[in-house]
């Protein structure tokens, strides 16, 4: 009984010791979340610039192929650069700049492969190929946007300046064999 009544009262010296230790760290919590928060506030933010930046590289990516695919359908829709260029704006059309206002713009260009390889003579759109070969023409879709991000890191008081870019230029391109 001695040994029990002993170990109770050593139990109740650590517990008293315990509790002197955890009113000494009440406010340790609170300092904590206040050095963490803003640290895991700059990470959401960073994440969430780098998915819309993102988003809209795809975005400029699927537009190229948009009007590549358009006009790839035959030479009567390759010869269509407007087509081209609207069959892109389309496909982009929720691709957007926090401002509101998209800003694709889309170049299209040509060049002519002979079908048995051999190289191809003449000036477009007058182009031949010797051994009776068929002139096969490659469509270039290239599109461009730019893309400001909506909140601008560029000066940190405890970091300085980061030297981040205020916008940046995203870059979509297609390439595909014309339809005969």
């Amino acid at each position: 009984m001695r040994l029990l009544a002993s170990y109770s009262r050593a139990r109740q010296r650590r517990l008293g010791a315990t509790r002197k230790i955890a009113a000494n760290e009440e406010g340790q919590a609170l300092i904590e979340a206040a050095v963490t928060l803003p640290i895991l506030l700059l990470l959401l933010v960073g994440a969430t610039d780098f998915a819309m930046a993102a988003y809209g590289s795809i975005e400029v990516t699927n537009a190229a192929n948009a009007g590549a695919d358009y006009g790839a359908a035959s030479a009567i829709a390759a010869a269509d650069q407007a087509g081209i260029e609207n069959a892109a704006a389309t496909d982009a059309a929720n691709m957007v700049t926090p401002a509101g206002a998209s800003t694709l713009t889309t170049s299209v260009s040509y060049s002519y492969i002979c079908s048995n390889g051999a190289p191809w003579a003449g000036t477009p759109p007058v182009v031949s190929c010797p051994g009776g070969a068929a002139v096969e023409t490659i469509l270039t879709v290239n599109t461009t946007a730019s893309y400001s991000p909506p909140i601008h890191l560029v000066a940190l008081p405890f970091i300085g300046t980061l030297g981040l870019p205020t916008s940046y230029t995203l870059v979509g391109q297609a390439v595909r064999k014309v339809s005969q």
